[in-house]
């Protein structure tokens, strides 16, 4: 059965730091891009940062220097380390694998997992 099953999210003072876990199985997670996005209310979904099979990462503006996306390709995980947390990192953030294979998308979704940065 394939799964992406994401760790708890909570609630986190602003300035604070939380760590996202996402594990892989039924697919093989290493020959997916790992990307994680997040929805905010009333907002469209946005891709927060993204890891290559090699490791290469990226990050939307708002978030580079503060958060950092990871990967264990032997224990078929992504992670997403978020520090400084300001209010507006409050979302849903969705935990998701992409690969486009001969032409053919392959994409799986977590069921997200709720952030709330507040005071």
């Amino acid at each position: 059965q394939i799964q992406l099953v994401e760790s708890e999210g909570g609630l986190v003072q602003p300035g604070g730091s939380l760590r996202l876990s996402c594990a892989a199985s039924g697919f093989p997670f290493s020959d997916y891009t790992g990307n994680w996005y997040r929805q905010a209310p009333g907002k469209e979904r946005e891709l927060v940062a993204t890891i290559s099979m090699s490791g290469s990462t990226d990050y939307i503006d708002s978030v580079k220097g503060r958060f950092t996306i990871s990967r264990d390709n032997v224990k078929n995980t992504v992670d997403l380390q978020m520090s400084s947390l300001k209010p507006q990192d409050t979302a849903v953030y969705y935990c998701n694998a992409h690969r486009l294979f001969f032409g053919r998308t392959f994409e799986y979704w977590g069921q997200g997992t709720e952030v709330t940065v507040s005071s």
